[in-house]
């Protein structure tokens, strides 16, 4: 069913005549799923948009036939767009390379795993027009096909996350979203290498409201993330917007200095009260424990250090192999 938009939204659609809409889908040896997604997300757009749409395919340095898919579609339908970037830049870099593609008025972002549901798009739409939002970001009700040590631990991130940053990023969402034009175009302005696109969409401000959405299983294919990337996605988010390792840091060196403090009024007294050897073991536990808070504050001290390094480089987020585009063309 084609839901009716009212003036808000409708005037934000006039703006960009030749699309409404741009899809962008960033894709990781998706080859098992990628013509499955491809047909649900058009449907839905022919539904609601009608031919004013694209769906940008982002091949982020894929090892199976996720490319020659992608070719295959966009040679195909005028309204997919095929972005092969040079290798595996990373799910948020290929974000980034959809985005500067993107020509429509509204974006939305959806993974190639149709675990977020396309058909949730004209209800996102309603739902922008009638708040006047900015975003439109899916918020898990329930997430299939996962295990409870995912669940669990995808829980205790966002509510960490959510306790330790200045920035209030809403829980148990992830990228799927609806974003007004002028949001994606901050996005591209914003230069930062380690990025975390939920956390930097929030720190953005606006008018931002959820949608609550049941999460499915992977239609085929197994999941790309990783435990490694994982653990990479939330060190960028803790370190991205929050200085709470640097003031943990600060506590560890507080609380170090004061067992210092202890363990040498145990070796004086030791001294002067006992006749004992040297204590060597006293020497030892003192030095332990000062090299060890040591090495962990210049750790987290040169976490942050190789970032600002990285960053100094300026070096591209992603290079682009080659994109094929037949928007121009006559419909």
């Amino acid at each position: 069913m084609r839901v009716a938009l009212s003036q808000p939204v409708q005037t934000a659609l006039e703006e960009c005549v030749e699309t409404r809409l741009s899809v962008i889908v960033p894709c990781f040896n998706e080859e098992a799923a990628l013509n499955t997604t491809l047909e649900r997300i058009m449907n839905v757009c022919n539904s609601q948009f009608g031919a004013q749409y694209e769906v940008i395919l982002v091949d982020d340095g894929s090892h199976d036939a996720t490319w020659e898919l992608i070719e295959n579609a966009a040679q195909q339908h005028r309204h997919a767009v095929g972005v092969r970037l040079s290798r595996n830049h990373g799910h948020q870099s290929a974000l980034l390379a959809g985005l500067a593609q993107a020509r429509g008025s509204l974006i939305l972002i959806i993974d190639a795993d149709l675990q977020d549901p396309p058909e949730l798009l004209p209800a996102m739409c309603a739902l922008m027009d009638k708040e006047n939002a900015d975003v439109v970001y899916g918020k898990r009700r329930s997430r299939a096909g996962e295990s409870d040590f995912k669940k669990g631990t995808a829980k205790a991130f966002y509510r960490l996350l959510s306790a330790v940053t200045d920035v209030d990023i809403p829980v148990d969402s992830g990228d799927f979203r609806l974003m007004r034009r002028h949001i994606g175009d901050l996005l591209l302005s914003m230069p930062e290498r380690d990025r975390f696109t939920r956390g930097m969409v929030a720190w953005l401000g606006f008018k931002q409201i959820p949608i609550e959405y049941d999460r499915a299983a992977r239609t085929a294919g197994e999941t790309k993330y990783t435990m490694r990337k994982m653990l990479r996605l939330a060190v960028n988010a803790f370190l991205g917007f929050s200085l709470l390792p640097l003031r943990m840091a600060m506590a560890l060196s507080a609380i170090t200095f004061f067992l210092s403090l202890t363990v040498i009024a145990y070796t004086i007294w030791s001294w002067l009260t006992l006749q004992t050897a040297p204590g060597w073991a006293s020497v030892m536990i003192l030095i332990a424990v000062v090299a060890s808070a040591q090495f962990a504050v210049l750790g987290v001290i040169g976490e942050y250090v190789g970032r600002v390094y990285l960053q100094g480089k300026q070096r591209p987020l992603y290079l682009v192999r080659n994109v094929i585009d037949r928007r121009k063309e006559g419909k």
